[in-house]
C-alpha cells in the first residue's frame, strides 16, 4: 500500500521536520555518512531512508499513534515501530567534544509528561514527568547537551548532577536561574537575611542576567512545538532519544 506522505514530495518535508527540503537533504547525507543506512542481511526496509526519517520526525512532531501513521506512510504498524526504534537513537544530538574557552552556556530544566512510570514521577505540574536538563550556547542558541532524564520530582539542583549535564560541560561558564543555588553556576543575586533590597549594581546585573537567560526559554518554546514532548508514550530511553533527536533537528534548522 502506498502512503500519502513521502519525502519525494518537497511540500511534505517542512510541516513534519521543520526543515527546508535543502536542509533535509543535508541531514540525510550526514546520517548516511554516520552509517544510518547500511546494507543489511535479510529483508530490506520497505521505505527508503528519506521516508523513514520523515516518519520518525512526523511521529515526534504530531504524536500520532502508530495505528494512525500506518496508512499515512503505507507501512504496517510493527514496521513503523521498528523504524522509530532503529532511527530514533541515530538521530540523537552528539555531545560537543570541545568548547571555546570564551563560550558562555545557559542551563535550565524542562518537564516532559511521560507515561512510563518506571522513569517518571509526579512533578509540580501534577503529572508523571521526567526532568530534562538542557544546555545551550548563549551566543548561537544551539543546544550543546541534553542530560539523561531523571524523575520529574527531582529539583534542578539534583537533576543537574544526576543527569550528567554537569559533567558534560566541565568548567565552562554556565548561567542559570535561582533554582540552581549551590551548584556553582552563575545565578541571579539574592537578598540576604535582613536586607530590604539589592544594591543598584546587583539589580542591573540581574536584569542583564534575565535577558540572556530568556534565550533558553525560547529554545524550549521551539522544542515544545514537537507534540511528543507534551505527552510522551515512548518507554525506556525513548523519551531521551526523542529529546536528543528534536534538539539535533533544532540545531540543524538554525545552523544550516
Amino acid at each position: 500500500m502506498a502512503g500519502v506522505i513521502t519525502a519525494s514530495e518537497p511540500s511534505c518535508i517542512a510541516p513534519f521536520s521543520r526543515l527546508s527540503p535543502q536542509q533535509f537533504g543535508k541531514l540525510i547525507t550526514a546520517l548516511r555518512r554516520e552509517g544510518a543506512d547500511p546494507v543489511r542481511k535479510g529483508r530490506p526496509w520497505g521505505l527508503p531512508l528519506e521516508d523513514r526519517i520523515l516518519l520518525v520526525a512526523a511521529y515526534w512532531r504530531t504524536n500520532l499513534t502508530l495505528r494512525q501513521l500506518e496508512p499515512l506512510f503505507g507501512v504496517s504498524r510493527p514496521a513503523a515501530d521498528r523504524i522509530i526504534d532503529h532511527l530514533g537513537p541515530l538521530l540523537a544530538l552528539q555531545q560537543r567534544k570541545r568548547l571555546r574557552k570564551d563560550t558562555v552556556l545557559i542551563a535550565d530544566g524542562t518537564l516532559v509528561p511521560t507515561r512510563d512510570h518506571t522513569i517518571a514521577e509526579q512533578s509540580k505540574n501534577y503529572r508523571y514527568s521526567t526532568n530534562h536538563q538542557v544546555v545551550i550556547d548563549a551566543d548561537t542558541r544551539l543546544v550543546v547537551t541534553v542530560g539523561k532524564p531523571v524523575p520529574g520530582n527531582r529539583n534542578d539542583c539534583k537533576a543537574w548532577e544526576l543527569s550528567g549535564a554537569k559533567a558534560a560541560v566541565g568548567t565552562t561558564t554556565v548561567i542559570a536561574d535561582g533554582g540552581y543555588r549551590g551548584t556553582g553556576l552563575v545565578i541571579p543575586h539574592r537578598r540576604e537575611n535582613g536586607q530590604s533590597g539589592l544594591p543598584a549594581w546587583k539589580e542591573e546585573h540581574n536584569a542583564s542576567h534575565r535577558k540572556v537567560r530568556a534565550r533558553v526559554e525560547h529554545v524550549f518554546a521551539r522544542m515544545k512545538t514537537w507534540k511528543i514532548l507534551r505527552d510522551c508514550r515512548l518507554k525506556g530511553d525513548g523519551v531521551h532519544h526523542a529529546m536528543l533527536g528534536i534538539a539535533r533537528l533544532h540545531n540543524f534548522a538554525l545552523a544550516s
